[in-house]
Parts: structure tokens; sequence; C-alpha cells
């Protein structure tokens, strides 16, 4: 025992450790302050190399964290996916709610709370296949019956939803307890894009009848299967809501975003949004006019940018006003148009010219180069051969009309109409200018946005009208310029006809052949150019102002304000840095 005991106890001592020991004693003070330099050197040297080692294993990648304080105009009231008719409304729709496939910022379908689909060799039947432990945000799992009932609602007549044209002839049925199985009439390529219609959750709606419905509080204290769920809400003395906080869901399907907190505060006008901006209360906002963005832009502040899938252009009405009928007179006011000029002056450089139905980012566009000395004289050409003579004393051009023996002077001259909205008025008066210069009087009407609807767009009583037009993602161009929709509830407000169209646009809608849609939708744009119906002017620009601090943000194929959160999930503050092998 004793002898175990000293085995414990008894120190032992290395000869090397000895040896470095005396001779450390035998150093001189100034031999040990050196040696003690040395070492420390070596040390941190060492340190150093295997830090900047380690750092070359390293990757910077988001993390948790963060908040973002957004500012939009207006008072949400239908936070609710088959309601939503205000930007506010559909602003908060697109952080609380999910569908069965969600739409990217590069203008793709991926799958949300399906994680795949089927479409029949016919195009007629849609299967998707709902992810496995999907769930709303009270924890609630995501099933086939949810997705009828939101179908169900948006075909109901007494809602009145906007969604509902989009689901008329649509039969939802589901197969077991995962697949949603949707069948059409008729093939319809562009169908997919109903697909992100956000879920509501039957279990909470369900007792909600049709006059119940709009008055549920749900359109406020919203649940949905989105990235972000409601955490608090504030109102003033009303009732109104003027700020919401909404946390990152950590089920949401595609994964929990990073940001932790996006903090919404409403506001009545403009002017206070911008206010609210200053003051720092928001730090990201939308929906500002060009000139406030330009001011903002060039104090530095951070502007995202990217043209909207909206045509302005001025529609003729050929059967109204006879001179317009004439393709040399069409065409002449179309070279006598400067739409980078309209663009500069009217949008402060925030929007693209055009020259075809459709914006820029959907389909290649003609670009036309020539300068305006150039254009002008080919437009004054064109009136001159079609016998257009210009009026010495009044400057515009007239032209000899035979009505029997009775001979008639008439004027190069017609109404042009549009809305009492600032910039269109301005492009208006601009228009009336341009079209001067080669011997055109335009007279203009300016029309309040409801008496324009109903009392000039829906009877199509017009000469020329400035408008505007949202094509949408899925650049189905039958609604605006099929013959069949001349008439109102149709949107082809130039009444135009042309049989090689229609059926272009007609089998385009119908292929599931995504290059032979492209190619019937090239071949439709390009004779609709030809046949000049309209002077297409210019894509405005959607603009986001956003702190530099936000990070992973997209922003292409945007329909409306609400798609820049498209991709709200992946954007980041913070982040952390992780071995790259824990990354692939």
């Amino acid at each position: 025992m004793k002898n175990l005991k000293t085995l414990f106890t008894k120190h032992y001592r290395l000869p090397k450790v000895d040896l470095l020991e005396r001779a450390l004693n035998e150093f001189s003070p100034v031999e040990k302050v050196l040696s003690t330099i040395l070492i420390v050197m070596l040390i941190l040297g060492a340190g150093n190399l295997l830090y900047k080692a380690n750092e070359l294993f390293l990757t910077e990648v988001p993390s948790l964290g963060g908040e973002l304080r957004e500012g939009i105009v207006g008072s949400p009231r239908f936070i609710n996916p088959i309601l939503a008719p205000s930007d506010a409304d559909r602003d908060l729709t697109a952080l609380i709610y999910s569908g069965l496939l969600k739409a990217t910022p590069d203008g793709k379908l991926v799958p949300d709370l399906a994680d795949r689909y089927e479409i029949s060799k016919d195009g007629l039947i849609y299967t998707f296949h709902l992810r496995d432990h999907a769930t709303f945000h009270d924890g609630v799992e995501v099933t086939p019956d949810d997705v009828l009932f939101t179908i169900q609602k948006a075909q109901d007549s007494a809602l009145k939803s906007p969604k509902r044209a989009n689901w008329e002839g649509v039969t939802a049925g589901k197969k077991g307890d995962r697949e949603v199985i949707l069948t059409l009439t008729q093939p319809y390529a562009p169908f997919l894009e109903n697909a992100t219609l956000g879920i509501l959750p039957k279990h909470l709606w369900k007792n909600a009848d049709a006059d119940h419905f709009p008055f549920s509080t749900l359109n406020l204290d919203a649940v949905g299967s989105g990235p972000y769920k409601v955490k608090k809400i504030k109102r003033d003395n009303s009732g109104i809501p003027y700020y919401f906080e909404l946390s990152s869901f950590k089920g949401y399907a595609l994964g929990r975003p990073y940001i932790n907190t996006i903090i919404v505060n409403f506001y009545q006008s403009e002017k206070d949004l911008l206010a609210g901006f200053s003051s720092g209360e928001i730090e990201s906002m939308n929906t500002i006019t060009p000139k406030a963005a330009k001011e903002l832009g060039e104090k530095g502040y951070r502007i995202e940018r990217t043209p909207l899938p909206r045509v302005f252009a001025v529609f003729f009405n050929q059967n109204q006003a006879p001179i317009l009928a004439e393709k040399p007179v069409r065409l002449a006011l179309d070279l006598a148009t400067d739409k980078q000029a309209i663009v500069d002056s009217v949008l402060s450089s925030y929007g693209v010219p055009i020259n075809d139905p459709i914006p820029p980012l959907l389909l290649s566009s003609k670009k036309v180069a020539t300068s305006t000395e150039v254009r002008l004289a080919t437009a004054n050409a064109l009136l001159d051969k079609a016998k257009w003579i210009r009026n010495t004393e009044t400057g515009i051009r007239e032209k000899i009309k035979m009505t029997g023996k009775t001979k008639e002077i008439q004027k190069l001259s017609f109404s042009l109409i549009t809305s009492d909205v600032p910039e269109l008025r301005e492009s208006a008066e601009l228009l009336k200018e341009m079209w001067k210069k080669i011997g055109v009087e335009a007279r203009m009407q300016i029309f309040e946005k409801g008496d324009l609807a109903q009392n000039v767009i829906r009877p199509r009583k017009f000469d020329a009208l400035l408008f505007g037009e949202i094509i949408g993602r899925d650049l189905d161009l039958f609604a605006f310029w099929h013959s069949s929709q001349r008439n109102d509830p149709g949107l082809n407000i130039a009444m135009y006809t042309n049989a090689k169209v229609d059926k272009l646009l007609e089998e385009a809608r119908r292929t599931t052949d995504t290059v032979k849609r492209v190619h019937d939708y090239t071949s439709a744009v390009e004779t609709i150019r030809a046949d000049a119906p309209a002077i297409f002017l210019y894509s405005p620009e959607f603009m986001y102002v956003l702190p530099e601090k936000i990070h992973g943000f997209t922003l292409s194929h945007s329909t409306i304000p609400s798609e820049r959160f498209l991709d709200v999930h992946h954007w980041y503050i913070t982040t952390e840095k992780v071995w790259t092998i824990l990354t692939q």
C-alpha cells in the first residue's frame, strides 16, 4: 500500500525540460527578456497563422435576426387573398399567406405548399401534392380541404372576389389526404399562375357565410401559412389599424425567414409617408412619385427599381374618328412622339420607352434609334403623301373631302382623352405639343377616374385615349387584343380586329409548349405593331426605397407592388461565419 501511494505522489521530471530550465537559468537578464519576446512573437505568429488558415475554410452566411420598418400608404381592411382590394391589403396578404405555388422575382413559379405537381397531356387536369407537415400559423396542418374551401370562396359570386374570373369553370377535388386535383374545361396555359392564390384555414373560416365573410375579424387578425405571422396590431381611437408587427414563421414551408421582425406603419398620404421616412420612423417604402424618388436618389438613398408589366399608350378609336382610320396618320403620330422625352420629363426617368403592346422583360422589344429630326421628317412626308396639307395660317393640316358635289375642308384634328392623374395630364400636354409640330391638333379632355371608366371607356366614346393596361406576368394578351374583346367588359380598347392575331392568341393560351407560346405571342406582337392601332409610350418602373442593411433582395418581374415580397424569406440583415463544408 505504501509503495502504491509513493507511485502516485512521486514527481517525475523530463530530462529535456531540466536541460531547458538550466539553460534559462544561465541566461543574463537581457537574454531572458529577448527570449521572452521571441517566444511571445512565436506564439502570436502561430496563432495568426492558424486564424488565417481557419478563415480560408469559413463562409459568411445569413443568420436569424434584425428588424425592418416598412411604410405603406393606405389602411388595411381585408388581409385576405380572396378579397384584398388595396395595395395595403395585398402587401400584408403577401407576407402572411402562401399558395400551392409561389412566383419568384425572375418570373418563374416554384412549389410552395405543394412540393410538386403534374399536368395531364391534354392540359386539363392539374394535380398538386401537398408538402408533409405544412402548417398554418396556429399550428394546424394544411390539408386539401383548406385548398378546396379557398377555391370555393373565390368562386362564390356573393363575395365578388377579384379572383373569381380566374376560377370560373374550374372543378376542384381531392385524392387522399395530400392531393388536390383541379380540372379545366379547356386548356389554358397561364392557369398555373392561379395556384399562387393564398390558402385560407378552413377550420377558422368555415362558419363565415357570404354575409359575414367580409366582416370577420380574421380579415385583420389574419392567420395564414406564409413567411410572417401577425404578432401585434395597434389601432387608433376609431379602431383603424395603423401599425402591424409581424414575426418570422419558423414553420414556413420554404424555410423560416431570416429577418425576425417586420414592422409595418400605415400612412394616409405620400406626404405623411415621406415625413415618417425623414423622421426615421420607417426605413423602407414604395408607391412614391417619380419626383420624390429622384430627390431621394440624389441624396444617396438606395432605390431598387424594375419596369412594371404595365403599358401606357394612346389607343385609337378608328370607328369614331375616321381620320384615325388612315394608317399614314397613325404612323405619323407615332413617329412624332418622343417617348424618351415623356419618360424623362413625366417620370423623372423612372420608366422605359416602349414600341410594342407588351412591357419590357417579357419579350424582346423592337428598338427605334432614329433621331427626332429624322422621325419628324418621315412623319411630315407621310402626311404630305396622304394629301394632308398644312394651313399656312393655323399650322394645322387639312384635306379636301367631297360630300356629294360639295367640297368640305377636313382638319387633322381629334380629341385626346385621359384621366385626371398628374402624370397622364402632363403626358397629354407633351403629346399635344409634339403632334403640333407635324400639323396635328389634339384637343385635350380630362375626366375623373370614375367618369372615364363609366362614360368613356366602357361605351368606347373617344377619338384617342391615353390610358394604361396591366398585362401581368403570364403575357396573356387575349383580353387586350382579341377581336372578341372589343366591347365592354373586354379590354380591347382600340377595338382592334385581325384574324391572324386572333388565331395566334387563341393558340398561345392553349398550348403548354413554352417555345411555341413565345413564338405565337411574338408573331402577334409584330402584327399588332405593324397595324399601329395605338401609340405605345412607356412602362413605368416600380420603385422601392430600402436601407443598405437589407441583403438578399431581388427585384425583377414584379406585376404589383406587393410582389416586392416574393423572396422576403431570403432577405437578411445579420450574418455569421461557418465552415464552408457545412454549407455544401
